[in-house]
């Protein structure tokens, strides 16, 4: 996920709320989403049926009904400071589909009045039995200038050894940072579980991850045009180490680009990942609900 979104593009949220997409064909065997934002969807986009949903609806639940209706039956909720993984925490208490990450985004660590005291409320989350991940952490040179980074990497290293100390699964986000990401991984000694969320690397840096046994989420980006070597990374990626995700409400899938993402388009992805691979669809299915629980653990 990027950075706050600037008014402009607050503006243009609020203009397309409720423009969802039509749902898709369900899966005929359910997968999980191992990477969203339901609190940002509702805040940017609503849900699916806009203004015309039922007024009395918990949003947050409609949008987990939307998804399991589409065969994607179990969530990640993912935060990216300490309110948002709270929120995530405090949901995944209550709700048997969901599942909780905290962290403190790489984008807003360096911008942060004391770095130290939110660090110390994402590790008292960390130990939350329905939080199962930390992230999504990492570094970004695409959104943080060089004044940030010794900031963001600090950050980085902290969520490494929050993950470590509490044995969850270590989400990552990485732009324009795969040398980095992966100096810093090996220089603090990896997690034994390490996710790298929306990855958008080529093949040889999908083959360095696979090197050192992380999973690979892939999300709606994969479908575009222009992601040719994003594709050749998804191709070569053994079916025990791959993942899907939305990173909604972002990185929508084709043919719906540009219009609000959520957890009930991931069939669009799974489909397009099984072509590039040449993949049955429902044994793709199949592999990635299995790295979920294997990652994550059971849901229930």
């Amino acid at each position: 996920m990027s950075t706050s979104p600037s008014e402009s593009r607050r503006e243009k949220a609020a203009r397309r709320a409720g423009e969802f997409p039509a749902a898709p064909e369900p899966l005929a065997v359910p997968v999980f989403d191992s990477h969203t934002h339901l609190d940002i969807t509702v805040q940017e986009a609503g849900v699916p049926g806009g203004p015309g949903a039922d007024p009395g609806s918990d949003p947050v639940e409609a949008l987990i009904t939307a998804a399991a209706k589409a065969g994607v039956d179990r969530i990640v909720q993912v935060g990216v400071d300490v309110p948002s993984s709270r929120w995530g925490a405090e949901l995944a208490a209550r709700h048997p589909s969901v599942l909780a990450a905290v962290a403190l985004h790489p984008n807003d660590a360096p911008l942060l009045a004391d770095l130290d005291e939110s660090l110390r409320a994402i590790e008292a989350l960390a130990a939350e039995p329905r939080v199962r991940g930390i992230g999504e952490t990492g570094l970004d040179t695409f959104r943080t200038g060089p004044e940030g980074r010794k900031a963001q990497e600090e950050s980085f290293r902290a969520h490494i050894a929050i993950a470590k100390r509490h044995g969850k699964a270590l989400i990552i986000h990485d732009r324009d940072a795969h040398a980095d990401v992966l100096r810093v991984l090996d220089s603090e000694g990896a997690p034994d579980t390490v996710v790298m969320h929306c990855f958008s690397g080529d093949a040889e840096f999908a083959a360095e991850c696979v090197r050192r046994g992380f999973h690979l989420s892939f999300a709606g980006t994969v479908t575009f045009a222009s992601a040719a070597a994003l594709r050749e990374a998804a191709a070569i990626t053994p079916p025990s180490q791959i993942m899907v995700e939305t990173d909604a409400p972002y990185l929508t899938p084709v043919p719906h680009r540009g219009r609000p993402n959520a957890s009930y388009l991931i069939p669009l992805t799974v489909r397009a990942l099984a072509q590039t691979r040449g993949d049955d669809v429902d044994g793709l299915c199949a592999a990635i609900s299995a790295n979920g629980e294997r990652v994550f653990g059971p849901w229930s």
